[in-house]
């Protein structure tokens, strides 16, 4: 069967804190029609089902803001994903925003459950809170702290009701029982927004993070390399993308948390082409454009559109078609 990429559509931002990341992916597109590229109608494509009404109900609890129904879109990108990976495409998701991702791993689990997942997270944020030690509430900011299960309580702030913790067991063992990952086998892009919770989990796991000084410091190449030795025991690889991750300066502040002082997109691009190189890359996600934010026209979603585009899909489609589908 040939190897064949398919898009996935989550159009939910019900995790983030800001509006508006759910009109990020038609951004995306009409970047690529504005450019007269028929990038989208060269792959199929699956539209998730999505729970975007929730944002009108009232917020019951703070610290984990519309979780069931965060709960139920996750688990949604989860069957999508691993519907996809089970008839050995290659999943290419567009999610608003990043709470997503827990879907994606967890899908990716449920396709390969004796696999060891590697993830590479190119963000600004850590995203290892939990309800228990989150400071704004908003579940994109959770997505490791849910895949690999440890809800921090040493740095615990939050009291959270029964209803909260009964979903968040639930997200964390979505399609699987217990962790979805090992926090040994994330590595961190661009981590430079942190609290104290997040970074008592990366000093306690070695989680390790190449920021954006040291890349250019020590060389891309370098350190991709070097982050691929780090997660050389895993079978397969996953990467997420939040454009955070891009200097808003630089390119725009089309997105929920924009942080200064990130990457450009060649060096995302780079980035991930070397890791795709590695042949074991079986899912790529991009969340957090957020055209509404933008202060520049549709150029965060431009920009994402132009790192998507250079992306060397074909080799995507090639590399792991062998070393995963025929080992």
């Amino acid at each position: 069967m040939k190897t064949k990429i398919k898009l996935i559509k989550n159009r939910s931002d019900i995790g983030a804190g800001t509006r508006g990341a759910d009109l990020g992916i038609d951004a995306i597109e009409i970047a690529a029609i504005n450019q007269g590229n028929d990038f989208f109608q060269n792959y199929p494509h699956i539209d998730v089902e999505t729970h975007n009404e929730s944002i009108y109900d009232k917020v019951k609890n703070s610290f984990a803001k519309r979780i069931g129904h965060v709960y139920e879109q996750c688990s949604r990108v989860s069957e999508a994903v691993k519907f996809t990976l089970l008839k050995e495409e290659l999943p290419l998701v567009f999610s608003g925003d990043h709470s997503a991702s827990l879907g994606t791993i967890s899908g990716i689990r449920a396709a390969y459950p004796k696999e060891r997942i590697g993830v590479f997270w190119i963000d600004a944020h850590a995203d290892l809170h939990s309800p228990y030690t989150s400071p704004s509430g908003n579940i994109h900011g959770m997505p490791l702290g849910a895949a690999i299960a440890d809800d921090n309580l040493d740095y615990q702030v939050n009291e959270v009701s029964d209803q909260t913790a009964k979903y968040w067991n639930a997200m964390k063992n979505i399609d699987s029982h217990g962790p979805q990952i090992m926090p040994e086998d994330i590595v961190f892009f661009g981590v430079r927004d942190t609290e104290e919770p997040e970074d008592k989990q990366i000093e306690k796991f070695g989680i390790r993070n190449y920021n954006v000084a040291e890349v250019r410091h020590r060389g891309l190449e370098t350190v991709v390399a070097e982050a691929l030795e780090i997660v050389k025991d895993c079978d397969i690889l996953y990467i997420s993308f939040d454009v955070d991750s891009l200097d808003c300066d630089l390119i725009s502040y089309g997105t929920g948390t924009p942080v200064p002082y990130g990457f450009d997109q060649y060096e995302v691009i780079k980035i991930i082409n070397q890791l795709i190189d590695s042949g074991k890359v079986i899912c790529i996600e991009i969340v957090e454009v957020n055209p509404l934010l933008d202060n520049k026209g549709n150029k965060m979603a431009e920009t994402a559109f132009e790192v998507i585009n250079n992306l060397n899909l074909a080799k995507w489609e090639a590399k792991t078609k062998e070393a995963i589908y025929n080992p």
